[in-house]
């Protein structure tokens, strides 16, 4: 079924050949979608990105000559309007975060089927983010870990809360760490019994007092500073 929408213009890097072929023949037998490169390491998939502009990459973590994360680096800071979805088997929190530090937008795993990954790079492109339920729960145990890190101990003083990084009110920080819990707007809002536009209000000074241009960016700061 087409959408009258211009098919959604894809490179796949990947070092092993056959993962990467056959991405490349799983894709783009889909009708809106269209591959136009792939490559089998990170420079490679600099160049493909700056010669054919797609929409989208998918992109894997571990490659050679240069990998996956300073690629992602490399891609978010001279192609921003190229979607970043990373498709890795690896699922440890620090793979995962380190990804969305760099600016990946979304986070699946090589078992995720054909499906799952073009609705991925279809909602990357779109601005939206999705993650792998695995790599969801990846990041609410991270979440977790550092906020037991943080509670207070020989370092604090008792009943003084710690200062919080960025300006940031009690309430934002209350906020961020229910986005990284991941929780909707209309999720915060209800549990905070506050209106949508107080929290959509509150979100857009985290974002600019974090420096986060997403969600996804919001939740990578709110693990590097134990919020959540």
């Amino acid at each position: 079924m087409t959408t009258g929408q211009p098919p959604l213009r894809i490179v796949i890097a990947d070092d092993q050949a056959s993962v990467r072929e056959g991405l490349v023949v799983l894709l783009g037998g889909l009708p809106d979608i269209d591959v136009v490169g792939s490559a089998a390491d990170g420079e490679q998939a600099l160049a493909v990105v700056a010669e054919q502009q797609p929409d989208a990459i998918l992109l894997d973590l571990h490659m050679p000559v240069l990998d996956g994360i300073g690629a992602t680096r490399r891609l978010t800071a001279e192609h921003p309007g190229v979607a970043i979805v990373v498709l890795t088997t690896y699922l440890d929190d620090s793979s995962v975060l380190d990804a969305l530090q760099a600016g990946a937008r979304s986070y699946l795993t090589k078992d995720a089927d054909r499906a799952e990954i073009a609705q991925a790079l279809r909602a990357a492109a779109g601005g939206l983010t999705v993650f792998d339920p695995r790599v969801h729960a990846t990041l609410l145990a991270a979440a977790a870990g550092a906020a037991r890190a943080g509670s207070p101990g020989t370092d604090s003083q008792p009943g003084r809360p710690a200062a919080l990084p960025d300006g940031m009110t009690q309430r934002e920080a209350e906020i961020l760490g229910l986005i990284a819990q991941g929780l909707t707007n209309t999720e915060i809002a209800e549990r905070l019994f506050l209106s949508n536009h107080t929290i959509k209000t509150h979100i857009n000074r985290i974002f600019a007092k974090t420096g986060s241009r997403d969600r996804v960016a919001a939740i990578a700061y709110a693990q590097r500073h134990g919020i959540g």
